[in-house]
């Protein structure tokens, strides 16, 4: 994989890509806070029509300048759409996501008329014109490195110097303002970073793929951090990855005459990731929250279980929950309950009969509805609870069905 970086063919598309996907990922983190993600896709074609324009003029110019030309009409474009959006919010009351519907057909819709136009006129214009709308990562040079990773390198420094402005604005805009942080500021700033990275981005997933980018990797690092700080570390390292396995991908997979273009899969690739994390994060993925739900529902066939043996009843145990049991020394091989078995199933009741009590007492309910509450509550009743409740009710000895409650553990006196 060395050679993806010392390769004078393949160090291009893979070091731009890379930087490409960071920027766009450390400002989709942004966006997504927000939750403004179509404004990334509305941008990411108003671009389109300076990209066309731009490359006629361009193309009078020196080959050096080219990329940068095209980058600044780009980024005109993307800033006169952002303009636009605001303007239909605060001066005409239109919605935000008409606004946003609207300039990002608009403009796209101007750039394609004008890119049809050179496509009878100038075809030299409307294929380089093309590459931009699908993205074209092969033809990269080590100018567009050097574009990339200065632009790369303002984001991060703009992040670095104002996090804990962006932190406070995006999630206690109040408090933010009351600390005299200039909101209004952070959020010029923010969308100005945001059109600089689809400039960034648009060479190498296109216009149309743009907006996919600044999600995805923001997307999957959401849930994997609880702070902002991380969110931004983990969606810089999910874009560099995306980066990375796209142009890896698009070299490596196919034969003989297929081809597997660069953008689609970098744009895959970060889906991918996304889809990887929504699966399997350790908190919040699928089969994380399937597991705790499956591992809740052994414990309450447990628990219901105990609670039926104290209280005298014959119990057909699964083979699981009676091995389980055995294990944790809370049954023996009569499957009768051993001393800490029967304390735990003491606590189960205690805890069943003083909601039942609460529900009774404190809300009015009838003791007749209120055993079925009662049955789901008392698997998540904590220690502090119980502790709430007995000093609310006083300690009850009886339930409402004049059943005697268990008595609790013995309290510490500090």
């Amino acid at each position: 994989m060395i050679e993806f970086f010392t390769d004078p063919v393949l160090r291009a598309p893979t070091l731009g890509s890379m930087l490409m996907c960071l920027a766009s990922s450390l400002v989709g983190v942004i966006v997504f806070l927000r939750k403004r993600s179509l404004i990334g896709e509305t941008l990411s074609h108003a671009a389109y029509p300076g990209v066309v324009l731009s490359i006629g003029v361009a193309s009078l110019l020196p080959e050096e300048i080219f990329p940068i030309a095209v980058l600044a009409g780009a980024f005109a474009t993307s800033l006169l759409g952002l303009k636009t959006v605001d303007i239909l919010e605060r001066k005409f009351r239109v919605k935000s996501d008409a606004a946003l519907t609207f300039v990002l057909s608009f403009f796209f819709s101007i750039g394609i008329l004008v890119a049809s136009r050179f496509q009878t006129t100038h075809s030299l214009w409307y294929k380089q014109a093309e590459m931009f709308l699908f993205g074209q990562t092969a033809t990269m040079t080590d100018i567009h490195i050097v574009i990339y990773g200065i632009l790369a390198i303002f984001i991060i420094a703009f992040i670095v110097a104002t996090f804990r402005h962006l932190e406070a604005t995006n999630f206690d805009r109040s408090f933010a303002e009351t600390l005299g942080i200039r909101c209004q500021t952070i959020d010029h700033a923010s969308f100005l970073l945001l059109a600089l990275a689809i400039v960034i981005g648009i060479r190498s997933c296109g216009v149309v793929l743009m907006a996919g980018m600044l999600i995805a990797p923001a997307a999957s690092a959401r849930l994997f951090s609880k702070r902002l700080s991380h969110h931004f570390l983990l969606a810089a390292v999910f874009g560099l990855a995306a980066g990375f396995i796209g142009n890896f991908l698009s070299i490596r997979l196919p034969q003989g005459t297929y081809v597997l273009p660069t953008g689609p899969t970098i744009l895959l690739s970060a889906a991918l990731l996304c889809l990887l994390s929504l699966l399997f994060a350790p908190k919040q993925g699928l089969f994380s929250r399937l597991f705790r739900r499956l591992r809740f529902h052994h414990e309450c066939q447990m628990e219901n279980g105990l609670k039926a043996l104290w209280k005298g009843k014959k119990v057909e145990f699964p083979f699981l929950i009676y091995f389980h049991l055995r294990f944790r020394g809370l049954l023996d091989k009569h499957k009768i309950l051993t001393s800490e078995g029967r304390q735990r199933a003491e606590k189960i009741v205690r805890l069943h009969r003083l909601w039942e009590v609460y529900l009774v007492d404190y809300l009015g309910q009838r003791a007749e509805k209120v055993h079925r509450n009662a049955e789901e509550l008392e698997h998540l009743l904590t220690p502090d609870l119980e502790h709430a409740l007995t000093e609310l009710l006083h300690d009850p000895k009886l339930d409402p069905h004049h059943q005697p409650i268990p008595p609790g553990p013995p309290r510490t006196l500090l």
